[in-house]
């Protein structure tokens, strides 16, 4: 790859790249690092990139597995977040009823495992349901149908409260 396609390469995927890191660790700093190791990565081994997927799937994949190794690390040192993540100001944004925003979070975080991932792919990082297949080792039908039930099941949950 040369530099001026990998210049191209980070100017189109950086903020999909980085929304989707965001959506997973809800840190602005560490989305940020987590971003820019994951160029740093494609581009020194871009020869592991076989063009099965698209070039956003292939990094939002790297993303993944590094946000995975830094949360390992952080379990490993005992390490306690100093303050939470301030993921609520884009919602309340959206939600004028600040009751409705914190049922809506609390749905969502009871959600089970793949299906809030999935959702949270879907609707805050804003990837096609191909990507998140890619992402997942997936088809794009399986986070299709996976999507689906998360909304059914945070429906119910919202319904419920």
């Amino acid at each position: 790859m040369t530099q001026e396609q990998c210049a191209r390469l980070y100017e189109t995927c950086y903020m999909r790249v980085f929304s989707y890191v965001m959506t997973l660790s809800g840190d602005r700093s560490l989305a940020e690092e987590l971003t820019q190791e994951t160029f740093y990565r494609a581009f020194t081994r871009q020869r592991e990139f076989r063009g099965e997927s698209d070039e956003v799937t292939w990094l939002c994949a790297i993303a993944k597995n590094l946000f995975a190794d830094e949360k390992r690390r952080a379990n490993r040192r005992g390490e306690i977040p100093e303050d939470l993540p301030d993921q609520a100001k884009s919602v309340a944004k959206t939600v004028e009823d600040q009751d409705s925003s914190f049922r809506i979070h609390m749905a969502l975080h009871q959600l089970e495992e793949p299906h809030r991932e999935v959702f949270e792919l879907r609707v805050f990082g804003e990837l096609s349901f191909k990507e998140i297949g890619v992402i997942f080792g997936k088809t794009e039908n399986w986070a299709r149908v996976t999507y689906h039930r998360a909304r059914i099941r945070l429906q119910e949950r919202m319904d419920d409260r």
